[in-house]
């Protein structure tokens, strides 16, 4: 395996834990929207329990206090893991770009040590045919 085998091999795996750190905080996200969901369904059926029973009107104003700064708070984490997010995947799309420049050395090495194994082979038969020639045969 050559150095630039070993590189390509690295700059993958960096490739990999990156796609499932994005994937985490994908996941982290999804569950952080879900969360602002089921508290604005909570409030919504405490407004609704109020409309229904003035008993339950009395601490209506605290509770929709909570579901503000609860609603806060949430959108808060979201932004952080968006920016989170915006930075891995500028992460990730810079590892994809290092595999590619790798994965370029290696075709063009690849391409330099066929011409040269190219060039040898066409060189010896010249030599043969030469050879040849000057037996007379």
């Amino acid at each position: 395996m050559s150095w630039a085998d070993s590189l390509i091999k690295l700059s993958g795996y960096e490739v990999e834990v990156l796609q499932k750190r994005l994937a985490e905080i994908a996941d982290r996200r999804q569950a952080v929207d879900m969360r602002i969901v089921m508290l604005e369904a909570e409030a919504e059926h405490e407004a609704q329990r109020a409309r229904e029973d003035a008993q339950n009107g009395w601490y209506q104003v605290g509770f929709l206090e909570g579901v503000r700064i609860r609603r806060a708070a949430l959108q808060y984490e979201a932004e952080q893991i968006m920016m989170e997010e915006a930075g891995a995947r500028d992460a990730l799309a810079q590892a994809f770009e290092e595999q590619k420049k790798y994965e370029q050395v290696a075709d063009n090495m690849r391409i330099a040590r066929d011409k040269v194994t190219a060039r040898l082979e066409t060189a010896a038969l010249d030599e043969l045919g030469l050879r040849r020639a000057a037996s007379g045969r």
